[in-house]
């Protein structure tokens, strides 16, 4: 069965950086395009970024573009998301993502950005 597991969240400061981690299982990780998505308090589930099966193609939220940088290894199974100059606005629970006759999500990992 499709299994994806996030971690790498925590608490950063305004500024900071980290790295999310997605790892796969359960299908063949190589065929599928990836998401990221997040859900802030409150607020809605939204798309933060996509990569494509081959890595070739990637896109970002606005909100995110040229901070956050979506890669992926189709060897190790795992897709990544690093991040950069956060701000408490990115504060959410990240999420991991593939679609595969019907959307997989993982547990979710939180990040949190305060000083």
């Amino acid at each position: 069965q499709v299994q994806l597991v996030e971690s790498g969240g925590g608490l950063v400061q305004p500024g900071g950086s980290l790295r999310l981690s997605c790892a796969a299982s359960g299908f063949p990780f190589s065929w599928y395009d990836m998401r990221w998505y997040r859900q802030a308090p409150g607020k809605e589930r939204e798309l933060v970024a996509f990569i494509s099966s081959s890595g070739g193609s990637t896109n970002y939220a606005d909100s995110v573009k040229g901070r956050f940088t979506i890669s992926r290894d189709n060897v190790k199974k795992t897709v990544y998301l690093q991040m950069n100059s956060l701000t408490p606005e990115d504060t959410a629970v990240y999420y991991c993502n593939v679609h595969r006759n019907m959307d997989y999500w993982g547990k979710g990992t939180l990040v949190t950005v305060s000083s």
